[in-house]
């Protein structure tokens, strides 16, 4: 049987602190050197809890969409013989690049606490 007592709703995450969040948008730029995950957890786990994390998340989150994207389809056609070649340096391109914006951005985050826009990065998530 289920027990008729009404479930207390959950309660919202605590915002972060100005101190907190520059913390957690540094380390979410750091962490964007792994492609795609970090940026979808910290964009759906720490959005809502500060301004500079949401917004860092946002553009995280846009970058790793276009580096990954572009890295599986480099990857896809190096099949193609002959060519196959200058696909894998483009492959190893991207995550050099993605290595080098990743800290790059981290240390922008953390010395400045100003936001780090990527590049030549196409948002896709407003």
């Amino acid at each position: 049987m289920t027990d008729p007592t009404p479930q207390p709703a959950a309660t919202p995450a605590a915002p972060f602190t100005e101190a907190e969040d520059k913390q957690y948008s540094t380390l979410a730029t750091f962490l964007n050197i792994i492609l795609l995950v970090p940026g979808l957890i910290f964009y759906f786990a720490f959005a809502n809890r500060g301004p500079k994390i949401k917004e860092q998340s946002k553009e995280n989150l846009n970058w790793t969409i276009n580096a990954t994207g572009a890295y599986i389809i480099l990857v896809i056609l190096q099949i193609i013989p002959f060519i196959g070649i200058l696909f894998f340096l483009l492959a190893l391109a991207v995550g050099i690049v993605n290595l080098i914006f990743g800290i790059l951005g981290g240390v922008k985050v953390s010395n400045t606490g100003e936001l780090y826009r990527y590049p030549f990065n196409i948002r896709w998530i407003k």
